[in-house]
């Protein structure tokens, strides 16, 4: 019977093709400027429709 393999007590180092890539900034949008003073605005998303609505409380809900 082989003995227990033993784990190294931190992380081995990375070669450099295996470095995680830093994301793209996500795009940013004015909630004011894509609803465009309505309350409400249809998102047509892979062949569905999204309701994005502005709530009297000023939230948003997003809805299928």
């Amino acid at each position: 019977m082989n003995p227990p393999a033993v784990l190294p007590s931190r992380p081995l180092p990375r070669f450099a093709s295996q470095r995680p890539t830093a994301a793209a900034a996500p795009q940013r949008i004015d909630s004011q400027s894509l609803l465009s003073g309505h309350r409400e605005l249809i998102i047509e998303h892979g062949g569905c429709e999204y309701r994005l609505r502005r709530t009297q409380n000023d939230k948003l809900i997003l809805t299928k």
